[in-house]
């Protein structure tokens, strides 16, 4: 199955400031979601938007600088189940693109990684971990 586009995802260093600003724009944010490390809101479609803190981003990429040239957006596909994104992961490494982030077993349920497009993109490749 090919991955389904599902969310673009940014790293924030001002969550309250960040997420006010999106609210003045008309996004469903709740109210509170300033104190979490990392907040989503589904936009129409179905594809979602995500914000994370630089600290949260480091709890997984140690040494993740914004400042430092490391891109803050990123767009994530969803896969069918965490096998696959192993599959594609591997798929676009042996046709030459890089691979930022081996597939891993994220703290938050999922079965990530993350590869670079051909300008250095992030793209995360994500599936449900099953529940246990």
């Amino acid at each position: 199955m090919t991955p389904q586009f599902d969310l673009v995802g940014t790293v924030v260093t001002d969550m309250a400031r960040t997420l006010d600003f999106y609210r003045r724009l008309g996004l469903p944010i709740p109210a509170g979601a300033e104190a979490a490390p990392h907040v989503e809101v589904a936009l129409p479609g179905g594809v979602r938007l995500a914000f994370d803190t630089v600290e949260t981003i480091r709890g997984f990429r140690p040494g993740f600088d914004p400042a430092g040239g490391n891109s803050r957006m990123s767009i994530a596909f969803r896969c069918a189940d965490p096998g696959e994104v192993d599959r594609w992961y591997a798929e676009l490494t042996a046709a030459g693109h890089h691979g930022e982030l081996p597939p891993w077993d994220a703290v938050w349920g999922q079965r990530y990684a993350v590869v670079r497009d051909p300008d250095g993109n992030g793209v995360d490749l994500f599936a449900p971990l099953p529940p246990g």
